[in-house]
């Protein structure tokens, strides 16, 4: 049966979709200019083997009942009807609430999931566990932006100001001279973005400016960090360096007397600090051009003669999420504003600094005129965190001491955890280790589409349904067009929305009026939009009503051209407008980091030396950084994902030198490994990497030959296995996932297919 194209709408762009059997056609949206091709991820998912069907249990739990178990992660399942997982779930969620209080249990759901607002779950898991059970114990920040989110505030403001409103793509295209883009510009990761995006335009901005003559260079250890219409410059610099080049430019700056002293004066605090500490005056080590250069492998001519480049340029330093997600990777987030203020740049048209820029489809567009209202999550009864990337530190640690931004917490001893739309064995670091930190729990509850890893370790699996088979709308607070995401589908299986599952234990636990309110899905619907009405009637705007909007499928918002307003202000008037940091400047010394006492995060940028370093076991850099084929791991299975592996595996891109040295040809099955585990890819031999580092992108479904091994070999090629699980500095406990060291060779073992889709026994 063919059914007719309806709108929909995904992280990576707004579409038409039919269905034809168990395919689908997709149609991008016509206002897209430049459509993402993760689009045909969707095309053959709807009914894929990996689909969850029913609701499972895992067979130990049900044997034996709640409780740590060793066995997560290698045991069979049982199927149950849906009555059976109610009753199970209701009498779970009762025992521990009862016994152990809201301290008891951790609403994770740390995931992008769909991109309709109404069915976001981590809303729907974190309003559940708020007004039904009085609360959890909730996660902060993200692993993408975990460090700066939680440093920027201190020195210059709040992360969104600076990644969303920092610069406009139209203001680059007019106006920049330079843009150093530490961590690069990947068309890869802007083409996505939560909540939606219906118009890629960051190709084109790049383009237009160019051609204008902007001068891009990208600093990474990857020349694909960079898209070829920038015709920009590659500097390839030691994986994790990039703070002591900061440092070495700022020397020759100093030296040279070409830093905006008169902008320093006004607009910041802490240049002396600085100063004193590049000079050696604090600890006798001079960081200067010769000192940087040994650090980051590259010379201290080029490193004095790219300083000078800079004076008198408009320039504009945007940092990347990639190089805070490593050790100590506050620094060269806090040192690139630095730089932009030693320049005078900040608060001028197309120069300054800005965060993230490139990451995400949000940063570098203009903002709507309203935000689309977001699901009320409730009031959680109690004050309980951690930083989201210490989770195997909470389950393995209960009531053990951690800092984190000035406070002394401790771990809360978590029996429940409740998860739905996320992946951790995608997010997080080090698996074998987080393995084991799940098998503490007492009861693991997952909501999967599939069966994903993190659904494999769980101790009961409800089969949900994806974005194609509900109705939603779409929208983010950057994108000007707001999407009826109509049904696509009819659900999988036995399949059920996230709401349905809530509305109906909360049902079962006295508490569904409080949950749902008195509506179903339609009248959430209705409800959200008639919000947005109000919102924008106060602005003299006029938008149709649900009716027709549900029926034409998509709506123009009005926006705002505001891009870079605060740092503007600041610059036209410091007094009038004041950062909102403790001094109203940017802060280069901050008093109050100092005030904490960290050494791994003093009170002014520094460069600190990380514990991973290549030696001689160990001699490669790797960089586990975002796929191009899939948003993190969602659909792995997909069209498009499968289309960028080799024999079902992920590849693995190493330098034609290296290769040569190892013996390696193009193709060949390779083996990753260190003190954590073992991983096999498929090799790509390369110029576009640096030599001394291999690069294994993030998203492979983990797929172990043992569960239960300490070091364990995955086959599929995930390299969490092989990234260390430490938080970036006592500040922020940030993810630091982006590096680590690793052997490689050529794999001449027992060559497995992979199982990563094919679901557990039953």
């Amino acid at each position: 049966m063919t059914q007719k194209p309806v709108m929909h709408s995904a992280h990576w762009g707004a579409f038409h979709a039919q269905q034809s059997g168990d395919q689908l056609t997709i149609e991008p949206f016509k206002g897209d200019p430049d459509p993402s091709p993760l689009l045909q991820n969707f095309r053959t998912a709807l009914n894929h083997p990996a689909r969850v069907s029913r609701p499972m249990v895992r067979r130990g739990w049900l044997e034996d009942g709640p409780g740590p178990d060793q066995r997560r992660g290698n045991d069979e399942y049982v199927a149950v009807s849906w009555e059976q997982a109610y009753e199970l779930l209701t009498r779970e969620l009762k025992r521990v609430g009862d016994t152990f209080g809201p301290e008891g249990i951790f609403g994770g759901s740390y995931g992008w999931s769909s991109a309709g607002r109404f069915h976001h779950a981590q809303s729907q898991v974190h309003r559940f566990l708020n007004t039904t059970l009085g609360g959890y114990v909730r996660s902060v920040n993200s692993y993408s932006s975990g460090s700066a989110s939680v440093l920027l505030p201190h020195i210059v403001g709040d992360m969104n100001e600076i990644a969303r409103r920092g610069v406009s793509w139209e203001e680059i295209a007019q106006h920049s001279e330079i843009v150093i883009a530490f961590g690069g510009l990947a068309l890869k990761n802007s083409q996505v973005a939560s909540g939606g995006l219906s118009e890629h335009t960051e190709r084109s901005f790049i383009q237009q400016a160019a051609q204008r003559g902007t001068r891009f260079i990208s600093v990474s250890p990857l020349k694909s960090d960079l898209p070829e219409e920038a015709k920009g410059e590659w500097l390839a610099l030691r994986p994790g360096t990039d703070a002591a080049f900061i440092l070495g430019v700022l020397s020759v700056l100093i030296d040279e007397k070409l830093t905006d002293e008169a902008f320093l004066s006004r607009y910041t605090v802490g240049w002396p600090e600085m100063v004193a500490y590049i000079r050696g005056e604090e600890d006798g080590t001079r960081r200067d051009a010769v000192w940087a250069a040994e650090i980051c492998g590259v010379s201290a001519t080029f490193i004095a003669d790219f300083a000078r480049q800079l004076s008198g340029k408009r320039v504009l330093v945007t940092v990347a999420h990639a190089l805070q997600r490593s050790e100590h990777g506050e620094q060269p987030v806090w040192l690139g504003l630095v730089l932009a203020a030693a320049l005078g740049q900040p608060g001028l048209p197309g120069g300054g600094y800005t965060y993230a820029l490139g990451a995400l489809g949000h940063y570098g567009k203009h903002h709507n005129l309203v935000s689309f209202p977001a699901l009320p999550q409730g009031k959680n009864g109690i004050d309980r965190l951690i930083p989201v990337a210490r989770i195997s530190d909470m389950l393995l640690n209960p009531g053990k001491p951690f800092d984190y931004n000035g406070r002394r917490l401790t771990y809360p001893h978590i029996r429940l955890a409740y998860w739905a739309g996320g992946n951790p064995f995608h997010h997080h670091q080090d698996l074998a280790r987080l393995r084991q930190a799940f098998c503490q729990l007492d009861t693991l509850i997952v909501h999967e589409i599939a069966w994903t890893a993190s659904a494999r370790h769980a101790d009961i699996v409800l089969p949900a349904t994806m974005t194609l088979e509900r109705e939603d709308i779409g929208g983010a607070p950057t994108d000007r067009h707001l999407f009826a995401m109509q049904p696509v589908a009819q659900p999988h299986g036995e399949a059920k929305d996230d709401y349905t599952i809530f509305a109906e234990l909360a049902r079962r636990l006295g508490r569904e009026e409080a949950f749902t309110e008195g509506r179903d899905t339609r009248g959430w619907l209705k409800h959200h939009y008639a919000q947005l009405q109000q919102k924008l009637a106060t602005h003299q705007v006029e938008i149709p009503d649900f009716e027709q909007f549900w029926q034409q499928g998509v709506l123009e918002l009005p926006q705002l051209k505001d891009g870079g307003r605060m740092m503007n202000a600041f610059r036209a008037d410091p007094d009038a407008a004041p950062l909102p940091t403790p001094s109203g400047k940017i802060e280069i010394y901050s008093a109050t980091i100092a005030s904490f006492d960290y050494e791994n995060c003093p009170g002014h940028p520094v460069w600190r030396e990380p514990q991973q370093k290549p030696d001689a076991d160990h001699p490669f850099w790797l960089i586990a950084n975002q796929p191009a084929t899939r948003l993190h791991s969602q659909l792995d299975f997909g069209d498009y994902s499968l289309s960028g592996k080799r024999d079902g595996r992920e590849v693995c891109s190493l330098n034609l030198d290296d290769a040569a040295s190892l013996g390696i040809q193009d193709g060949e099955i390779i083996e990753l490994y260190n003190q954590r585990g073992h991983v096999l890819a498929s090799a790509r031999v390369t110029d576009t990497v640096m030599p001394g580092v291999v690069q294994l992108p993030t998203g492979a479904w983990y797929d172990p030959v043992d569960p239960t091994a300490l070091r364990p070999l995955c086959r599929h090629g995930n390299p969490n296995v092989l990234t260390l699980d430490i938080g970036t500095s006592s500040l922020t406990q940030g993810c630091s996932g982006q590096i680590t060291v690793v052997q490689v060779r050529k794999y001449t073992g027992e060559l497995t297919p992979v199982q990563a889709f094919i679901p557990p026994q039953s």
